[in-house]
């Protein structure tokens, strides 16, 4: 099930829309009635939005137009970013970006806030919206935003990293908010993005690099062709002997992501259903191992 979820295109896409909903929904239900700020694209709206309540008076009722505004700042960075990352990767970012700006828009935000307590919202909100943003990022999609900008600062050879420009976009923001607010509302806001953040890096599949060996008496070149031609990474195997029955093994070993070891485990019981796999999460990886969004 997990397996056909992740490695079928149609399905990897609604799974990133329901990851946009309940990002969308733990946002408005826990952060924004605590008057709180998520980070990057959304954050700036969200201060916007503030911003025309309280000097300009404008009322939205019980809906919040920082989810309009994001779609609307989305527009110019995806088509900035059409040439450069490709078509495919801009519709499906397209889509959930509409996906996440229409949840955000017509959720309805609490005039009580459901718990009162900054500290309980921050951690159950950062939660539930690192949980929804990890299913949209291991689905291969993307909420648009300040990812698409990262992602196309460093695919032109630009020195900062998608983390990185991140990183120093929110410094400034939450600065502002540290200024034009009162200081709880910067601090319990970056709390929130911490605890965001923790759960998409661990959630996030194509993050975590991973170490495998296979361990198998069938022909080691089927393995190391579909390794080659379609997860598009390098293997090294060789010759072994097995101590307790003294016969030739074929080891295999490479190393990919952990989305990637899903699709590889299935290719393994499809080839030979008795080789033995082992597999070694948060390996550190250095030198020429490309990383995919994909």
């Amino acid at each position: 099930m997990l397996y056909n979820t992740l490695h079928n295109r149609w399905l990897r896409l609604i799974a990133a829309v329901v990851g946009e909903l309940i990002a969308a929904v733990a946002l408005n239900l826990f952060i924004v009635p605590l008057h709180l700020y998520t980070g990057g694209a959304m954050g700036v709206c969200q201060l916007i939005r503030t911003l025309l309540q309280t000097y300009l008076g404008v009322n939205f009722g019980p809906y919040d137009i920082a989810g309009v505004l994001y779609f609307l700042v989305n527009i110019p960075i995806l088509l900035f970013a059409y040439k450069i990352l490709g078509k495919a990767l801009v519709v499906k970012t397209l889509i959930c970006t509409l996906s996440y700006s229409l949840f955000y828009s017509i959720i309805p935000v609490p005039t009580v806030p459901i718990i009162d307590d900054y500290l309980t919202a921050c951690l159950l909100g950062g939660i539930l919206t690192g949980v929804g943003s990890g299913i949209v990022l291991t689905c291969g999609c993307s909420s648009g935003g300040l990812d698409i900008i990262g992602l196309c600062l460093s695919k032109r050879g630009s020195n900062f990293t998608v983390g990185r420009f991140s990183i120093t976009f929110n410094v400034f923001l939450y600065a502002a908010c540290l200024l034009l607010f009162s200081p709880e509302a910067a601090i319990y806001s970056v709390i929130y993005v911490f605890f965001t953040s923790m759960v998409v890096d661990r959630l996030h599949q194509q993050n975590v690099a991973v170490q495998a060996f296979i361990f198998t008496r069938e022909d080691e070149s089927a393995l190391g062709h579909f390794i080659i031609d379609k997860l598009g990474r390098s293997v090294t195997y060789w010759t072994g002997v097995g101590a307790y029955t003294g016969e030739n093994v074929h080891v295999l070993c490479v190393c990919l992501s952990k989305f990637e070891i899903e699709e590889l485990l299935h290719a393994v019981q499809t080839i030979d259903p008795h080789a033995f796999v082992t597999v070694q999460e948060g390996t550190r990886i250095f030198g020429n191992f490309p990383k995919k969004l994909d």
